[in-house]
């Protein structure tokens, strides 16, 4: 049986959501709070209270508003010094680590190459270095809410096992848990799939900030996407939702790392296009920057490459446009700068293969949140307890 909310619960409630709130859009006045919310004066001045003495946010008297009378609006602000969570990346040639407070800011930051072939040990081990570097740099009183890790991988969602990331070489590895020994904190490690989390940040306070169904494409060796439909990701049943990457879309074609033949990342990844490019040698961010920037300067072959890549690219998006009927696609990674220089190529593509319901206003973007966007999604899984309960 459901039973009615006690007056705690709807307290505890409406302090989420107002801390939800400024955690998103910053610095906000009482005022607007009281607007945006749906919540009387008086009940939005005892949260914000409430807030202030659990350290959460601080409240400064605001630039009075013009055409109102009376006192200007306290402007209430996420505390971004002092709460803050770590946040790591495992990319398929990086390895990155930031602090990051309340509302999303970076507050610190390291990074390091990760060589291709890199085991689960040799990665954890430099991670866990940074945030002792970074620890030694946190001012005193300051709150650890716990870390998130985003991975380039299919992530188990109930446990945070990466069961498969077939371009870092894993398979079935507890990189969480074996962070965690190495880190030494009490808070808690959640992992997530690198597309998932930047599709949530830039969905949130991004490129997609205001529409409730997106899809962000995230690519370098291999292709993955984080799903918003009606306003919620979407990952599946086990967590494992959003791999487009393995969609088949040519089955003559090479064969895929997953093991299967013409998956779509065969087509649109690293290694089609600097093949096609003539650099098959090659590989990393800086080789697909160095075809991109040819392909801009006039390179016949390098053009012909991006063309080709474009036009699966275009393809593989008009399918998921006629699936998902999004309001907006973002192209991430290494994506992004195929899409800067092939957008009306994909364009053409998509318009042939999507219905054209299903295309209607639909827009194409690159992050707003660059490649900061899996960094701050991922100290999102870590602040999320946080939102839900902020005096947990």
């Amino acid at each position: 049986m459901r039973t009615t909310p006690t007056q705690e619960d709807v307290r505890r409630n409406n302090l989420g959501t107002l801390l939800r709130y400024v955690h998103i859009h910053g610095a906000t006045s009482r005022a607007e709070l009281t607007t945006r919310l749906g919540l009387n004066r008086s009940t939005i001045g005892a949260l914000t209270a409430d807030l202030a003495a659990a350290g959460l946010v601080t409240e400064k008297k605001g630039p009075r508003e013009t055409g109102r009378a009376g006192r200007p609006s306290l402007v209430v602000r996420p505390e971004s010094v002092k709460v803050y969570a770590y946040a790591l990346n495992i990319e398929v040639d990086r390895l990155r680590a930031a602090r990051i407070g309340l509302g999303g800011h970076i507050l610190d930051r390291r990074e390091a190459p990760r060589p291709r072939g890199m085991q689960v040990v040799d990665a954890v081990q430099p991670l866990a270095g940074f945030i002792h570097e970074m620890r030694a740099a946190v001012p005193e009183g300051s709150r650890y809410v716990g870390a998130g890790l985003a991975i380039a991988g299919m992530v188990r969602r109930a446990d945070g096992m990466v069961r498969l990331a077939p371009t870092i070489g894993w398979v079935d590895e507890p990189v969480g848990d074996a962070l965690v020994e190495r880190i030494g904190d009490e808070g808690p490690m959640i992992v997530g799939n690198i597309a998932d989390v930047s599709a949530m940040v830039e969905h949130t306070r991004g490129a997609a900030a205001g529409r409730d169904n997106v899809i962000y494409l995230y690519g370098d060796v291999g292709v993955g996407a984080g799903i918003i439909a009606g306003g919620r990701r979407i990952s599946g049943r086990g967590g494992y939702g959003g791999e487009v990457g393995h969609m088949v879309v040519n089955p003559q074609g090479e064969l895929c790392s997953c093991g299967s033949r013409g998956c779509w990342e065969t087509e649109i990844g690293e290694y089609p296009l600097l093949r096609l490019a003539g650099r098959p040698d090659r590989s990393g961010r800086e080789a697909v920057l160095a075809v991109v920037d040819a392909a801009m300067r006039g390179d016949w072959v390098a053009q012909q490459a991006v063309r080709q890549v474009g036009d699966w690219l275009g393809l593989g998006v008009g399918n998921l446009v006629n699936i998902f009927n999004p309001e907006a696609v973002i192209f991430g990674g290494t994506l992004r700068d195929i899409y800067l220089v092939a957008a009306a190529q994909i364009r053409s593509r998509l318009n042939e293969v999507a219905l054209p319901a299903c295309r209607d206003e639909i827009r194409l973007r690159t992050p707003e949140l660059g490649r900061d966007a899996a960094l701050i999604g991922a100290a999102e899984l870590a602040f999320e307890r946080l939102l839900a309960d902020p005096l947990v």
